[in-house]
């Protein structure tokens, strides 16, 4: 749900862009200050780059210029990083390239300017502006705006970026190859927004107005007092009405509006009812369907709209789109979301277990009804929250008072642990599907926050209107890349090149198809339209389960000593049963504030059990949904598992083939019917995971299983008594949780014949 600032987005996409291995040595010692505030922070950062230089190799001629001159200018010689920016401009204009990323762009007017600041002895900010205007006005809109997009960050966040990194590098005293060329870059940026100050805004603000014409604080009235604040951003040179792309959001600090308008639309961001000024609650997802409808109705009857409006967005907005359907209206043409929020199915819980970060994104987002100070916690202060909980041991109700902040939406969430009337009412349901008969673009990917919600609306819209105008793409991505483009090292693994395409700019593409009639892209040749891990190749299906229409089953050991189970085709090698044990006591929360690696050399289990194929005697491909029965006798009428898979490489490497799956049992046929275990009865169970996986494995690698019993931090905790989950405590549950496991269980890969 929660987005990044635009300053974390440049560091993290300027990382990925220019560092690869661009040192040769055994790393640099480094021990940076307290705060970046210290005067001893210029000479430090001057110190690491000087000692980087003489080491510095890049195979890649482009990427060595550019982190070059970021080297030079950091270790204070703006004329010679200058010059090497200008080599790098005459080898693209020799080689006839596009023009450079925009944040390549930006960094290229930092480095002049400083160059400008040192000989002309002009203040940088005044350098910086002068180039700009130079420049920046020869761009087309589309460019221009990349540019100034960069530029409506703050110095705070570029402050705290850099002061991120030095806690983390800290404590070690020193910064390997690859971290030293990052944080050279990170403070790049730091000092260039401080240098400039709030230049950099007001310098975008007014190339925004040489561009396009904008209105601010559009107040649009409906019924029963009902007012949605809105801004429009429309092009200054337009001979005619133009459709218009809406995003309805609650986040204040998203805003593409210029985009669409750089793209020939008039762009519309509408904020949810009660934010900026405007009367009423917030409650987020609960009016934000029938507010969207207004809105979409007002544009209708503008003088700059031809009648015809589509909705983008990320996360919320996405979800608001979506929320609009429920009742179509006629001027609404087509909708494009990346990782759609769908409230009741991904937020506030996955799997019906409710994750922290809700409370937390509440306390965010619904101003006024939390303390100020709940806002203001960083990420180790809402650690620690999780940690008092967990070690308190008291039912999940008592959350948000152990925060000392009481959240009335939170608590309105948690009751209702089932998908019931409150959630469905929301977004279109069932049958309801069957209406939305205009064209959608759903993007997502395996390793996305938002990817159960996109798949749910995808599944949901195809199974109900089966005739219906629905593309989904996914690849190896995380919720970041449609804001960011897809990362290059994504939580340990090197994500394949031709895999990360600009998706942003897809997503304007297929737009100018629905709405102008210009070729759709290449890469939406099917309704699923998948990026297959592993072979390299995009692949292309009718829907998700023609992604794989062969199927293996593998079952699960059940012998009772050993460490690492097998995994085996054969049931009848099975014939006895295990017995694991949980221990409810047990309080330790490491690694529970972090996504998994989805790359990594260690596989840790805990309240688990892990299983592991023999080595696969040719190459296979899985695609699609695993899907799995469990044959057990629990102790408890309840409990919360977590479903991993991995490919085992030959190198030693754990590779994630999609983020665990995790499911309430008591919700794994019907998540709007709550349906307890029998405890101390044997039963068999069958499930299906929420996220999509694509990868051909290698022959010679192993498949890995890990099945777990949840027991988190910062998540809600089912002790399996039966009750409503969130009154359940340690208390009424310190005896251990015990399964038996018996020879039925079994999971079946979704295979490419």
């Amino acid at each position: 749900m929660s987005r990044g600032t635009i300053w974390g987005r440049v560091v993290a996409v300027l990382v990925l862009l220019l560092t690869s291995s661009v040192v040769r040595s055994q790393g640099f010692e480094f021990v940076p200050p307290a705060s970046v505030e210290d005067p001893a922070v210029p000479g430090l950062m001057r110190d690491l780059a000087e000692r980087i230089l003489p080491v510095y190799q890049e195979k890649d001629p482009e990427r060595y210029l550019v982190n070059l001159a970021a080297l030079q200018m950091v270790a204070g010689n703006p004329g010679a990083a200058a010059e090497s920016r200008n080599s790098l401009r005459e080898r693209r204009e020799t080689d006839g390239k596009r023009p450079q990323h925009p944040y390549v762009l930006f960094h290229d007017l930092v480095v002049r300017a400083r160059a400008v600041e040192q000989t002309e002895k002009i203040a940088f900010a005044d350098a910086f502006a002068r180039l700009f205007r130079e420049n920046v006005s020869k761009l087309g809109d589309r460019e221009s705006n990349a540019v100034t997009r960069l530029m409506g960050s703050s110095p705070e966040a570029t402050r705290d970026a850099l002061q991120a990194a030095f806690d983390r590098i800290r404590p070690a005293g020193s910064v390997g190859d690859r971290e030293a060329m990052d944080l050279v870059w990170t403070y790049i940026w730091f000092d260039a927004y401080r240098r400039t100050g709030g230049t950099l805004p007001s310098l975008a603000r007014e190339e925004g107005s040489r561009r396009y014409v904008s209105e601010e604080d559009v107040r649009i009235k409906g019924r029963g007092g009902v007012e949605i604040v809105a801004r429009v951003v429309r092009p200054r040179v337009a001979d005619k009405p133009l459709p218009a792309l809406l995003e309805f959001t609650i986040d204040p600090a998203q805003d593409d509006a210029a985009a669409s308008a750089a793209h020939g639309y008039v762009g519309v961001i509408a904020y949810t009812r009660g934010k900026l000024r405007t009367k009423g609650r917030i409650t987020p997802f609960e009016n934000d369907g029938e507010d969207a409808r207004l809105v979409i109705e007002w544009i209708a009857k503008q003088p700059w709209s031809d009648g015809r409006v589509a909705m983008i967005g990320e996360g919320y907005s996405g979800f608001a789109a979506w929320a609009a359907t429920r009742k179509l209206p006629a001027a609404l043409k087509a909708i494009a979301t990346a990782d759609a929020t769908a409230p009741g199915i991904d937020f506030p819980m996955e799997g019906r277990i409710v994750r922290n970060q809700a409370y937390r994104w509440a306390s965010e987002h619904t101003q006024g009804l939390a303390d100020p100070a709940a806002v203001r916690r960083d990420d180790a202060g809402w650690q620690a929250l999780d940690l008092l909980w967990f070690q308190s041991g008291r039912p999940y109700r008592d959350f948000d008072r152990i925060a000392k902040e009481p959240n009335r939406v939170f608590r309105r969430w948690i009751g209702h642990p089932s998908y019931d009337r409150y959630w469905q009412k929301m977004i279109p349901f069932r049958e309801q599907f069957a209406k939305v008969q205009i064209p959608v673009l759903s993007i997502t990917g395996y390793y996305a926050q938002g990817e159960v919600g996109a798949l749910h609306y995808f599944q949901e819209h195809v199974r109900h209107a089966p005739d219906a105008s629905h593309a989904l793409l996914i690849g190896p991505w995380d919720e970041r890349a449609i804001e960011d483009r897809p990362a290059r090292v994504l939580r340990g693994y090197a994500v394949d090149p031709a895999s990360r395409i600009d998706l942003e700019e897809l997503r304007f593409e297929w737009l100018d198809h629905v709405l102008n009639g210009r070729p759709k892209p290449e890469v939406l040749k099917d309704r699923v339209n998948y990026w297959a891990m592993g072979a390299g190749q995009w692949r292309h299906a009718s829907s998700v389960e023609a992604m794989g229409s062969a199927a293996v089953r593998l079952y699960l050991e059940t012998s009772e000593a050993s460490d690492a189970r097998r995994l085996f085709r054969d049931p009848t090698m099975n014939d006895v049963s295990f017995e694991q044990v949980v221990d409810r006591r047990n309080r330790d929360a490491r690694g529970d504030d972090a996504p998994p690696p989805i790359l990594s050399r260690q596989l840790p289990v805990r309240d688990g059990v892990k299983y592991i194929s023999d080595p696969l005697p040719q190459s296979m491909e899985v695609s699609g949904l695993l899907s799995g029965q469990l044959d057990f006798r629990p102790s408890r009428m309840d409990v919360d598992l977590n479903v991993a898979m991995y490919e085992l490489l030959a190198d030693g490497g754990y590779l994630l083939l999609f983020d665990p799956y995790e499911f309430r049992a008591s919700y794994a046929r019907d998540r709007s019917q709550r349906r307890l275990l029998q405890a101390g009865v044997r039963q068999q169970l069958k499930f299906r995971t929420e996220q999509l996986m694509a990868r051909r494995l290698h022959a010679g690698s192993r498949l890995v299983l890990v099945m777990s019993v949840n027991q988190r931090a910062d998540r809600q905790i089912n002790y399996g008594i039966g009750d409503d989950v969130s009154a359940e405590s340690l208390k009424r549950a310190k005896a251990p949780l015990k399964i038996r496991w018996y020879p039925g269980s079994y999971i079946e890969l979704p295979v490419r014949p």
